[in-house]
């Protein structure tokens, strides 16, 4: 049985995360004075004592999401994985935990990503909606058929995937969802058009940080969002962790394709238990599949 690790995007922040694991482990602290040095402040400061609406941020949220996961991965005893992925900004977390990136140079990715896309949201107005209870090829017969920029960002499981855009086409396709039989359409409390062409000028800005990023062959096989196939090829993982900006997170069709390759037990690093539910539904009841987290402080 081979065991897949995977990593929470944003999103899955919550107050306080890591503080217990700072306070415990002389590693782990030695890891997050580390990211305060790289980033030029204590982000620590406010993952542990900052409120939700702090943590909420872009340039909070990936940062923070992204130290936690990794140290998590960093400090575990016994961490082999036979595989990895991660959702969104995840995959960051994904690429340092199998080697494939240094921890210091994930973060420094991860705070251009998180700066480049906010900037972009600031410059190109978008929005984006979950779309639940209807099939991935109808969401996309919906969003081919609307006036304007509108594509499936993230197929997250079966019946539920979000939409992105521009915010008139993202409101035009919510509400031919709901004519279609969605059981909910429901616009989502972010600052832009994610994982859409909308991204463009924050794919461009990114591409000179991780064209300079010497990038590793990975310990195991990563799964990226943008192919939902196994790499290990650096060039073509530099290229797909680009790509991911403007293209749809293809979480569903990942993790089949990592049950297909033989997952047996998935095990969720970082905060929160957002990616154990989807995997759960995608898996199915009676899969006989293993799904289980470490990131709860109670559980390090």
């Amino acid at each position: 049985m081979k065991i897949a690790y995977v990593f929470p995007g944003q999103g899955a922040q919550t107050p306080g995360m890591g503080k217990v694991l700072y306070d415990t482990l002389p590693a782990a602290r030695k890891m997050f004075e580390s990211a305060n040095e790289i980033l030029g402040f204590r982000i620590t400061d406010i993952m542990f004592e900052g409120s939700m609406e702090d943590l909420t941020k872009t340039h909070i949220a990936q940062p923070s999401i992204f130290i936690y996961s990794a140290i998590l991965a960093a400090t575990m005893q016994d961490f082999h994985p036979d595989m990895v992925a991660g959702h969104s900004l995840g995959e960051f977390s994904a690429l340092a935990a199998c080697g494939a990136l240094t921890f210091q140079d994930a973060l420094i990715l991860v705070a251009a990503r998180a700066e480049a896309m906010r900037k972009c949201c600031e410059n190109v107005p978008g929005s984006m909606a979950a779309i639940l209870g209807l099939s991935d090829s109808l969401i996309e017969e919906i969003c081919e058929s609307t006036t304007g920029i509108v594509i499936p960002a993230n197929y997250n499981s079966d019946g539920q995937t979000v939409i992105s855009g521009e915010a008139e086409a993202v409101a035009s396709a919510c509400a031919k969802a709901k004519e279609a039989g969605a059981k909910r359409a429901l616009p989502l409390a972010v600052g832009g058009a994610f994982h859409s062409p909308l991204m463009e000028p924050a794919r461009q800005e990114l591409a000179k940080a991780i064209n300079s990023t010497i990038f590793a062959t990975p310990s195991c096989p990563i799964y990226q969002n943008v192919t939902a196939q196994a790499h290990t090829d650096p060039d073509i993982i530099k290229d797909n962790l680009l790509r991911q900006l403007t293209a749809p997170v293809r979480w569903s069709q990942s993790v089949s394709k990592m049950i297909e390759d033989g997952a047996g037990s998935f095990v969720e690093l970082g905060p929160g238990k957002v990616l154990q539910g989807l995997i759960k539904r995608i898996a199915g009841k009676d899969s006989g599949i293993a799904v289980s987290g470490l990131g709860g402080e109670s559980e390090v």
